[in-house]
């Protein structure tokens, strides 16, 4: 399949492959459900996300989700200038719950049951991460949606996903940016830039290649476990990942 190629729905449909992995951790950027609008949820955005991640459900692959918060964030960033970090962060943390919440509603117009924990208490809304309910409900085919990132300041989204991944016995942490994998130089100022298929952790690191964070990229090579970079602007991409097709860029052992 050419780069930049897209499935259609239909197409998306009747493709009934098999999962390449059992369990996954998917990561996805709270800017990514802003879609074309400048902060917030853009409706159609997250109910297309739903419906990838639906497809992927279909498959029987139990599916984890941590969600950023930089689109609720970002409406406020100018007004948490100067502020102490750890406040920033735990402002940051609440937002990726307000997102939790939302996915986990769209999810349930489709059909999927999704459960949130958050590492933050606020029993009145979610309830607290539990690591054994945490990998029942996944047990019982239940998306499961961790919020707050990992509860603690100074720590990102990205750390939470690696974090949670290894926690719930991920196969492998799947990265959806609005970038369709891992490139040698940046694709939107040079039009020659390489996009990488495969990659070692020690190949990224040698290159100087920003996957994810520094904290989060450690902690997945030292726990081996796998990221795949893919763009989540491409119809049947999350689906196409799972199945093991060469979607993205996979950092590997």
């Amino acid at each position: 399949m050419s780069k930049g190629s897209i499935i259609t729905s239909a197409e998306q449909t009747t493709d009934s492959r098999p999962a390449a992995y059992r369990r996954v951790l998917l990561k996805l950027s709270g800017e990514a459900l802003m879609g074309d609008d400048a902060y917030g949820i853009n409706r159609l955005t997250i109910d297309r996300m739903v419906r990838e991640i639906a497809s992927v459900c279909a498959l029987g692959v139990e599916l984890a989700v941590v969600i950023g918060g930089g689109n609720i964030f970002r409406g406020v960033a100018p007004g948490a200038s100067g502020m102490d970090r750890a406040t920033a962060d735990y402002m940051g943390m609440l937002a990726t719950v307000m997102n939790s919440l939302a996915l986990q509603d769209a999810m349930r117009q489709v059909g999927v049951v999704a459960r949130v924990q958050s590492a933050l208490k606020i029993e009145q809304v979610v309830e607290p991460y539990i690591r054994p309910k945490a990998l029942r409900y996944l047990e019982e085919g239940k998306v499961v949606i961790f919020a707050a990132g990992t509860g603690n300041p100074f720590f990102t989204t990205d750390t939470a996903a690696a974090l949670r991944g290894a926690e719930m016995g991920a196969e492998i942490v799947l990265k959806a940016t609005k970038v369709d994998g891992v490139y040698n130089a940046d694709p939107a100022h040079d039009p020659n830039a390489i996009r990488y298929h495969r990659i070692s952790f020690d190949e990224a690191i040698g290159r100087n290649l920003k996957v994810m964070d520094a904290t989060a990229f450690a902690l997945c090579r030292d726990q081996r476990l796998p990221i795949k970079v893919f763009s989540i602007l491409k119809e049947g991409a999350l689906k196409r990942a799972v199945q093991g097709d060469d979607e993205g860029t996979l950092v590997h052992v």
